[in-house]
C-alpha cells in the first residue's frame, strides 16, 4: 500500500482530475499518428492554453494563472502517466517561460509569455551543440554586436520543441574570450532572417516530439532581444537548473509508477504453464522490489517539491534526484519489459514506448554521470 501524498490540497486534487481527463482525451488518441509524423499537431497546444494547462505559474498580468509549482508538478506527472512524450509543454511552461518572467524586461514579458500561455507561441531553448554535450561553458555559437544588433553565428542541436518555436533562447557567446563570463541569452524569433529550423531528428524514443536541429547564419536581432544582463547567461542557466533537473526526476517517478501499473494489469491477465504470470514467485518479488524502490523515490520527490516552495532547494540535492529516479525508472521500465515477455518489445504496448522514451532521461538535463560528479564535488 502506497504511502498518502500530503502535498497537494484541494485545489491540487481538482487540478488532477482536469489534467488527467486532458491527457487521456486529447494526448493520449493522437500519439501513434504523431509519432508517426514526428511532431505533434499545434492545435492540442491551442487547447492546452484554452484550459489553463500552459505557463500556470506564471502571474495573471502576463497570461498565466498565478499557482504555485505544484500545479507545474501536477501537469508533468499527469503527461508521464499516459506516456505520451510528444508535446513539450513541461520545457515551454517551466522552463523557457521562467526564464523570460525572471529576467526579461517588461516588454519582453508582455509580449512572450500571454502568447505562450494561450498556446499561440511555442517555446525553446536552444543550449546542446554539435560536439557540446554537458559542457555548457563550450558553447561556440556567438553573437556579436553590430551598433544596436546582435549577429548571431552557429548551430544547436537536440532541441526539444525546436521545429514547432516561435521564440528560442539561445545561449550563446557574446565575448568568447571571457569564457564562462562570456556567455549571455538571446531571444530569437522564428522568423528572423537567416535563422533555419533543420531536419525533425528521428530517435529511438520520444517519436512525437519534434526535436530539430537548428542554425544561425548571421541573424540579426536587436540588442533589446538580451535576456538579462550580458555576460550573465551561465549564471542564469545555473539558477534554475535545480528546478529544472527536478522535473526530470517529476517525470521520471511518476512514469515509474505508471509502468508498474501497466505491469500488474498484464501479469494478472497473461497466462504461462497453465497458470497467471503472477503466480510465479519471482514475479512478486520483482513487483515488490520495483514497487518498494518506486515509493522510496515517490517520498523523495515529494519532499524536494516542498523545498522548490520554499525556495529551498539546492542544486545537489536535485542532482541526486534527477540521477536517481532517471536510473530507477530504466530500471522499473526494463523489468516491466521483461515481465512482459516478447509482448514488452512491441511497440503497441504503452510499456515499450515508456522504455524507449526513458533512455534520453539518463543524458538530457546533464548526463547522470555529470550529477555524480556535481553530488562528489560537495561530499570532498
Amino acid at each position: 500500500m502506497a504511502l498518502k501524498r500530503e502535498i497537494f490540497s484541494e485545489e491540487h486534487e481538482i487540478f488532477i482530475e482536469q489534467a488527467r481527463r486532458f491527457m487521456e482525451e486529447e494526448l493520449l488518441p493522437h500519439t501513434e499518428r504523431w509519432e508517426e509524423q514526428g511532431y505533434v499537431d499545434r492545435d492540442v497546444w491551442l487547447k492546452a492554453g484554452e484550459l489553463g494547462l500552459l505557463c500556470p505559474t506564471m502571474p495573471e498580468e502576463y497570461g498565466g494563472s498565478g499557482v504555485d509549482r505544484l500545479f507545474s508538478m501536477i501537469l508533468i506527472e499527469e503527461q508521464a502517466r499516459v506516456g505520451c512524450s510528444g508535446p513539450g509543454f513541461s520545457l515551454h511552461s517551466d522552463i523557457v517561460a521562467p526564464y523570460i518572467l525572471h529576467y526579461g524586461t517588461e516588454e519582453q514579458k508582455k509580449r512572450w509569455l500571454p502568447e505562450m500561455a494561450a498556446g499561440r507561441a511555442i517555446g525553446a531553448i536552444a543550449m546542446t551543440e554539435p560536439g557540446g554535450g554537458s559542457d555548457l561553458q563550450a558553447v561556440k555559437t556567438t553573437a556579436i554586436r553590430d551598433g544596436d544588433e546582435l549577429v548571431i553565428n552557429g548551430a544547436k542541436t537536440f532541441i526539444t520543441n525546436g521545429w514547432h518555436a516561435d521564440i528560442v533562447i539561445v545561449v550563446c557567446k557574446t565575448d568568447p574570450s571571457q569564457g564562462a563570463k562570456g556567455i549571455s541569452l538571446v531571444l530569437v524569433e522564428g522568423d528572423r532572417e537567416g535563422f533555419r529550423k533543420g531536419k525533425r531528428l528521428k530517435k529511438m524514443g520520444m517519436k512525437a516530439q519534434d526535436t530539430a536541429e537548428l542554425f544561425f547564419d548571421d541573424v540579426r536581432v536587436p540588442v533589446a532581444n538580451m535576456l538579462g544582463a550580458e555576460g550573465q547567461g551561465f549564471v542564469y542557466l545555473m539558477q534554475e537548473l535545480a528546478w529544472e533537473r527536478l522535473q526530470i526526476a517529476i517525470s521520471a517517478i511518476a512514469n515509474a509508477e505508471a509502468a508498474l501499473r501497466w505491469t500488474q494489469d498484464y501479469v494478472k491477465e497473461r497466462k504461462a504453464f497453465g497458470q497467471r504470470i503472477a503466480d510465479f514467485q519471482n514475479t512478486r518479488f520483482k513487483l515488490a522490489e520495483m514497487a518498494t524502490e518506486i515509493q522510496i523515490g515517490r517520498v523523495f520527490v515529494d519532499r524536494c517539491m516542498q523545498d522548490v516552495l520554499k525556495n529551498e532547494l539546492d542544486p545537489t540535492t536535485a542532482a541526486m534526484a534527477k540521477y536517481w529516479c532517471s536510473d530507477l525508472q530504466c530500471k522499473v521500465l526494463d523489468e516491466g519489459v521483461q515481465l512482459h515477455g516478447g509482448y514488452g518489445y512491441m511497440w503497441e504496448y504503452p510499456i515499450t514506448r515508456a522504455f524507449a522514451d526513458a533512455r534520453v532521461q539518463r543524458i538530457y538535463g546533464g548526463t547522470n554521470e555529470i550529477m555524480k560528479e556535481l553530488i562528489g564535488r560537495s561530499l570532498v
